[in-house]
């Protein structure tokens, strides 16, 4: 049974813990967009890390049967996105998070405040 966008949403959340990624934050954009109904963030200290990162997600979305539309960005790991089709993931270094500030662009928290518990 293929899974639905909150339980990848979990599955993706969790990868990204796996490899201590931090301020993970998670966007509901399901009244904004049709593209996609949600997008995860999360912040890597080195482009080292964030290249772990996406590769974490990528190797556990294959694991469960979920497909990987695309990846960009891995060339230099600034910004690696992982398109899971209903799920977007944004795995940034700390400059280029708070340069872009996506969080405030798609109605999340500041990037400030990013680091409080998921759900609060």
């Amino acid at each position: 049974m293929p899974m639905n966008a909150s339980q990848i949403v979990k599955l993706v959340v969790d990868a990204l813990e796996d490899v201590k990624g931090k301020n993970v934050e998670v966007i509901d954009t399901s009244r904004l967009t049709p593209l996609f109904e949600w997008m995860v963030l999360a912040t890597g200290e080195s482009n080292r890390q964030t290249r772990a990162l996406a590769r974490n997600v990528q190797d556990k979305a294959r694991e469960s049967g979920i497909g990987i539309l695309s990846t960009e960005g891995e060339e230099n790991g600034e910004w690696i996105l992982v398109d899971l089709g209903e799920v977007i993931v944004h795995i940034m270094q700390p400059a280029t998070r708070a340069y872009y500030n996506i969080e405030e662009l798609w109605g999340g928290r500041r990037p400030d405040v990013c680091n409080a518990p998921l759900g609060a």
